[in-house]
């Protein structure tokens, strides 16, 4: 299963709609908030199942804030971000996802990307839209998982 991960449109979709073309096939895609009224551009282009939370700038959004689902036997919960300060670290976050019982946590909110593979694997797939990174290009995340459940993340930029 390959699932595409992205963060932070703001309403913007120029560099989304280049990572969905470039990530080529994917069976489920996730957007981690500050869509800014990209769901509905979201939900015309992309041709597979659709999982989505709502950020810190998406005011009045149906979108709930936290979500928990669940791939190939893996448990992800799924945030934003800012309601557990991840602008200063992910303790806080890990802790939490670690006491929903999640094997996974996609957030986004800093606009870096980080992944970390520890007791419980964090994932900030960066900015589509605004990067804050030195090299300042959009980011998005790849998660496959193998037929035997093996793991493969990998953060890709945006290519111009």
């Amino acid at each position: 299963m390959r699932v595409l991960i992205v963060s932070d449109s703001h309403g913007r979709n120029v560099y989304l709609n280049k990572a969905i073309e470039e990530a080529g096939k994917f069976d489920l895609f996730l957007h981690l908030g500050d869509l800014e009224g990209s769901e509905d551009f979201i939900e015309a282009f992309v041709e597979c199942p659709i999982e989505m939370v709502s950020g810190n700038n998406d005011y009045f959004s149906d979108i709930p804030r936290e979500k928990m689902i669940e791939v190939e036997g893996y448990k992800i919960f799924m945030t934003h971000g800012n309601r557990y300060g991840v602008h200063a670290g992910v303790t806080q976050l890990r802790e939490v996802g670690i006491e929903k019982g999640a094997d996974i946590i996609l957030f986004g909110h800093t606009h870096h990307p980080y992944i970390e593979e520890e007791d419980v694997i964090l994932i900030n797939p960066g900015s589509i839209t605004h990067p804050r990174q030195e090299d300042r290009i959009p980011t998005y995340a790849i998660m496959e998982i193998g037929e035997h459940g093996q793991l493969d993340i990998n953060i890709h930029r945006v290519k111009s």
